[in-house]
């Protein structure tokens, strides 16, 4: 239901080391502009009615009503590009579109901006 890249797992290690953050890493639906919604990553604290997962140290959680809209989720880390088209950063993908919009494996956030 929720796969965590090696990569994404390192990174999101070094980010909360760097800001001293003790949290969860939240799965979140995020308002989109013209491409319509994608999904996110943010720092928040587990809820009732959420789905918890491990990774390797890093508690993760996703809202179950995201994850049945989502189906499978994957977050990976996507490294700078030499040639300067992409900057970097976390991508967050779903098997399944996300209401609103066509999108479904290509929905990306945070990655080349």
């Amino acid at each position: 239901m929720l796969e965590v890249t090696k990569l994404a797992v390192e990174n999101v290690k070094d980010y909360m080391r760097q800001e001293k953050i003790d949290s969860a890493i939240r799965v979140t639906l995020m308002s989109g502009g013209y491409a319509g919604p994608s999904l996110g990553l943010g720092v928040d604290e587990a809820r009732d009615n959420d789905h918890s997962f491990d990774h390797d140290g890093v508690s993760f959680v996703v809202d179950k009503g995201l994850a049945k809209t989502c189906g499978s989720i994957k977050v990976d880390f996507i490294d700078k590009q030499d040639d300067g088209c992409c900057n970097g950063g976390f991508a967050v993908t779903s098997e399944k579109p996300l209401s609103g919009e066509g999108c479904g494996c290509s929905c990306t956030s945070g990655s080349c901006s």
